[in-house]
């Protein structure tokens, strides 16, 4: 920290407690302050504002010198490398947030962490708008927001089965293939005959275009909570974390659209494979699995997974072939597709989710594999930053996580088989029962 600012700081404070005495000496002797008073008072109060507009710039200028390299401010220089840590020199999510939780506190000096490699973007300030990203605050670490970013890829997460891409920009283009290679156009392999010339083909590649949609945290913190580093690093990351997992496997299983991903079983390409003939209501039987499973596309069983909604799961317990059952509530190994803590159905994990329809009813029981969804996210994950302005009024702080991404079906409609009349999909649901 400058010592310029070290200055301007003990001016505040000084300032701040003249306002006080003044305010306390009123309270004291059970009255209003006096006209003197008022005057005295409103002028001590005209000196903070300057005194905190000159800390935010000098403050801004802290910031900006630290992100172009300027080493050459007032002052002990810090040599301890904070500014390469990801950590910034903070402990834990915690601890940081205490920093910002004290740094908007009158008189209080800014930890000078909170100026290092940049999380000081914008200084505090009184007041926030749109060309400042974290609206008055600070960046959070990026250890910490990779931690964040960690913990919503967890268990149940469907984002790592897709086909996602990083990207640095806003937006990516990629091929569409729809032809297969019993299909009639696409590229195609002839048997060639001696001295004949060969037949040729062509791709036929449609083009699709995904956008980043923002998926958004925002979590104000009481002051309370605040004080309390240890609640703040075990609390906080892992409900904003689970928070953002839940609506990212919703968009990418139902997703509209509209502002948010499309998701895979909200498209053209799904299957319904409906309940036997004469099969009672509110059961499941191993030939409903069996049907789904046919309606697969070569290749696709390697990586489908199960999808059932808590209701099955006491179906699933009766459910066998001859006198082996076919549902299996063993965890799989760290080596398969993802840990499956339900085990597995048929020999693929199964994903018991509140995304799925209650027992019985059309989509209880999904099987998908998620190879053919597109995904797009932000490089680097999640952006996680502060505003102490936004909920002032109310005593809190709020903390802003933002993910970026965008998912589509590569494919539109179901796929024609070569031999029979059952079309394939990638996406299957059983019907209602």
């Amino acid at each position: 920290m400058s010592k310029q600012l070290r200055e301007l700081q003990a001016r505040k404070t000084t300032l701040v407690k003249e306002a006080r005495g003044l305010t306390d000496l009123a309270a004291s002797e059970n009255r209003d302050l006096t006209d003197n008073e008022v005057t005295a008072f409103d002028a001590l109060r005209t000196r903070i504002d300057a005194a905190s507009a000159a800390i935010d710039r000098e403050a801004a200028l802290i910031a900006d010198e630290a992100r172009i390299g300027v080493d050459h401010v007032i002052g002990p220089i810090v040599t301890d490398n904070r500014e390469a840590d990801p950590r910034r020199g903070f402990g834990s999510v915690g601890e940081f947030m205490q920093a910002v939780y004290q740094a908007d506190k009158p008189g209080q000096s800014i930890d000078a962490r909170l100026l290092l490699g940049g999380i000081g973007a914008a200084a505090p300030s009184n007041y926030g708008n749109e060309a400042v990203g974290q609206d008055g605050g600070f960046l959070v670490p990026p250890q910490f927001s990779q931690e964040i970013f960690r913990l919503s890829l967890g268990e149940d997460s469907l984002l790592p089965l897709t086909d996602n891409v990083e990207i640095s920009g806003n937006s990516m283009a990629f091929p569409k293939d729809e032809t297969t290679p019993w299909g009639t156009n696409g590229i195609r392999a002839y048997w060639q005959g001696e001295a004949s010339s060969g037949t040729p083909t062509k791709p036929v590649l449609g083009l699709a275009t995904l956008r980043l949609k923002k998926l958004m945290a925002l979590v104000p913190t009481t002051d309370e909570l605040l004080d309390d580093a240890n609640a703040l690093t075990s609390y906080l990351p892992e409900k904003v974390a689970v928070s953002i997992r839940w609506k990212a496997n919703e968009s990418i299983l139902f997703g509209a659209g509209n502002g948010i991903p499309l998701g895979c079983m909200n498209g053209g390409a799904i299957v319904t494979v409906v309940k036997e003939s004469g099969q009672p209501t509110q059961t499941l039987v191993p030939q409903n699995l069996a049907k789904m499973i046919a309606r697969l596309p070569p290749g696709s069983f390697t990586n489908a997974v199960w999808i059932v909604n808590n209701d099955v799961l006491p179906a699933l317990f009766t459910l066998s072939l001859g006198n082996y059952p076919i549902y299996l509530p063993i965890g799989q190994s760290a080596g398969g597709i993802q840990g499956s803590p339900y085990g597995t159905l048929l020999g693929r994990p199964v994903f018991v989710s509140q995304h799925a329809n209650t027992f019985s009813s059309q989509g209880d029981v999904l099987l998908v594999d998620l190879s053919y969804y597109q995904t797009i996210t932000k490089a680097g994950g999640m952006q996680t930053a502060t505003s102490m302005h936004l909920y002032f009024d109310a005593d809190l702080t709020a903390f802003r996580t933002t993910f970026r991404m965008d998912g589509q079906s590569k494919i539109q409609n179901p796929i024609a088989p070569a031999k029979g009349a059952n079309t394939l999909s990638p996406y299957i649901q059983l019907g209602a029962r």
